[in-house]
């Protein structure tokens, strides 16, 4: 036994795989942390449940006893172990006493599990994989379905998912976000199969450009899936004849009309980063060059929205981290790097 079991998982949705490794967390510790993934994301197909909606079918599948014993710290993707694995210590931290023993419930199932050897001092609990199936499968026939026929769908997997969870998942599909989430899943899928015949699976090379004039940054909201109606930085896919700065002035002049001099663009930027997480995409391998440019106190360019851009907008970046979880894929993370948001790591909720 210890004093406080962790588990961590993303719970999109909850299946009895996780319930049977939240049992073995309450099975080895009279208090559990439940650390789950991804919060503050925007709704995707990869995470279209709210931190709170998770935290919500977590509970419906435990006994009141149980789920009295539960704490919630939603933590964010920080595309960087090394930043993830400090907020992950620091939220629990705050949630327990100095010197209690803790130890951290999982499977290692794939690469994604590296983390669990990621928190020396915390005992690992190893569990076997439970069940059959993952999340993914869910979501596939889930989003596969209509609002009707949303139970029978995922009727075939129901001996490994909660009662609970099949009655929130049939809720849902009666929201706005289940046909939207929908045209996002089928999107994203004919993108990968369009590729599934490449001798090797595809890298994409895209750009972004962060840019920043009198303490306000140039967002898009974009216009068409993956992200429909989500902000971005503006910014694409590099072309074939094109560097990294030709492709990043070009998506900025493309979406917003914004069309700095060369020179200006070249004496305001500031510096380059590359975001290579490779989960930054639901698309598939995408590695980004994000440009970083400050206008200073200069005039407000003007912009107009274009091409992939249903609106443009020049936003203040002290409204930003209110924002989080209007952001498509890892462009809040973006932000962050360039512009220091999140500060201490705990958010801005």
């Amino acid at each position: 036994m210890v004093d406080i079991a962790i588990y961590i998982g993303r719970f999109e949705p909850v299946h009895s795989g996780h319930m049977a490794l939240l049992q073995r967390a309450l099975d080895s510790a009279p208090q559990v942390i439940v650390v789950i993934g991804s919060a503050w994301q925007a709704r995707s197909p990869k995470n279209p449940f709210t931190w709170q909606e998770r935290e919500a079918m977590l509970r419906a599948a435990l006994a009141p006893a149980d789920s009295a014993r539960v704490q919630m710290l939603p933590m964010r993707d920080y595309y960087n172990e090394a930043v993830w694995v400090q907020a992950v210590r620091q939220g629990v931290a705050r949630m327990t006493t100095p010197g209690a023993s803790i130890g951290l419930v999982g499977h290692f199932k794939d690469a994604t599990s590296g983390y669990l050897s990621a928190f020396p001092g915390w005992q690992l609990i190893h569990v076997e994989r439970q069940g059959r199936i993952d999340a993914t499968a869910i979501r596939d026939a889930y989003f596969g379905a209509t609002p009707a026929t949303a139970r029978a769908a995922v009727a075939p997997l129901a001996e490994e998912i909660p009662e609970s969870t099949i009655a929130t998942l049939e809720r849902f599909a009666q929201t706005p976000h289940y046909p939207a989430l929908q045209e996002e899943w089928r999107m994203l899928r004919g993108y990968r199969e369009a590729w599934a015949k490449a001798p090797y699976p595809p890298v994409f090379v895209t750009v972004d450009a962060v840019l920043r004039c009198q303490d306000q940054v140039l967002l898009i909201r974009r216009a068409h899936a993956p992200g429909k109606g989500q902000l971005a930085v503006p910014g694409g896919f590099i072309e074939q004849r094109e560097t990294v700065w030709q492709s990043c002035l070009r998506e900025l002049e493309e979406e917003t009309h914004c069309n700095l001099p060369e020179a200006s663009m070249r004496a305001a930027l500031q510096s380059v980063a590359v975001f290579d997480h490779p989960d930054r995409s639901q698309r598939g391998r995408t590695i980004t060059h994000a440009h970083y440019f400050d206008l200073e106190d200069a005039p407000l360019p003007a912009v107009l929205a274009d091409d992939d851009a249903a609106l443009v907008q020049w936003t203040r970046i002290d409204q930003l981290a209110g924002l989080e979880e209007e952001f498509f894929e890892d462009h809040f993370h973006m932000l962050d790097h360039f512009l220091g948001l999140t500060g201490s790591i705990t958010p801005h909720h």
